[in-house]
């Protein structure tokens, strides 16, 4: 999740994706997103494994800010809201 293009990044794991985003986009869970106005699914990765899905997380947090943009821009290069397409 983003702010704009090239503003914050949010890097989360669920297995309620639309939910989630929902919550991000309203402002309804206190945190990072809510102080940043973090509200933009710019990227995802799904996973039939939640484990899985909790390693790439955790590899992708480990990243320098310039890798998880060129990550986004390969799959969405004007950085669009995505949420409205799940």
């Amino acid at each position: 999740m983003a702010t704009k293009k090239h503003g914050v990044i949010y890097i989360g794991v669920t297995s309620e994706m639309k939910h989630r985003v929902f919550q991000h986009k309203e402002s309804l869970i206190p945190g990072f997103t809510q102080k940043y106005k973090v509200h933009m699914l710019v990227y995802f990765e799904e996973y039939a494994d939640i484990r899985d899905a909790i390693v790439r997380e955790k590899q992708l947090k480990k990243w320098n800010r310039a890798w998880k943009i060129r990550l986004i821009e390969k799959m969405n290069p004007d950085w669009k809201d995505l949420y409205f397409e799940l």
